[in-house]
């Protein structure tokens, strides 16, 4: 059986999983109000299912397991576990779950869901590119997105804070939520 290879956003009915492997779940915060720091999680899961009406009906769900945070830094991603920032004794899970799908063109998404991080709940728009379909040499069909967004890491209890002498503080409010998937048609 052969499965026509989508060309557009709207073509990609069907349930889909993330690849762990070829997917980052990553973020970007000033540090010291100078620089950058960056991270991601690396255990997470997650699906869609798109319903052969398009993708206007679709659901996507995530669940990041906030314990597999990495930034390259013992020290800060041990501080990053405690209460001060995601209390992962008490919230171990991240969780993404769809409210609203909308294709903007053939390449182009925009997800709006419900962003749940250290039990607080918002809404969040994440605009997508999509990169295209192929079939790999295994035989499994993959779509490519990448999308980014911007939160207020204090909306979400991540309140945290350290003065700097020089003014300004040690962690911006403003966390780039940045997203590169690969997911896998199941069926």
């Amino acid at each position: 059986m052969t499965t026509a290879t989508p060309a557009a956003v709207t073509d990609l009915s069907g349930t889909w999983t993330l690849d762990p492997t070829h997917t980052r779940m990553g973020f970007v915060t000033r540090h010291a109000m100078v620089t950058k720091v960056r991270g991601g999680f690396n255990e997470f899961t997650g699906t869609a299912t798109v319903p052969a009406e398009g993708v206007e009906g679709a659901t996507i769900e995530v669940t990041i397991q906030a314990a597999s945070i990495d930034t390259r830094n013992a020290d800060r991603d041990a501080h990053l576990k405690t209460n001060d920032f995601f209390d992962m004794e008490n919230y171990p899970e991240i969780t993404f779950r769809s409210t609203k799908v909308t294709a903007k063109g053939a390449d182009e998404l925009e997800v709006t869901g419900d962003l749940t991080i250290k039990g607080q709940t918002k809404s969040v728009t994440v605009p997508f590119e999509f990169e295209g379909a192929a079939t790999d040499p295994f035989g499994n069909l993959r779509a490519g997105f990448e999308g980014k967004t911007v939160i207020n890491r204090n909306d979400f209890g991540l309140t945290w804070n350290a003065a700097l002498e020089t003014g300004g503080v040690l962690v911006s409010e403003k966390i780039t939520l940045e997203f590169e998937v690969s997911a896998i048609k199941q069926a």
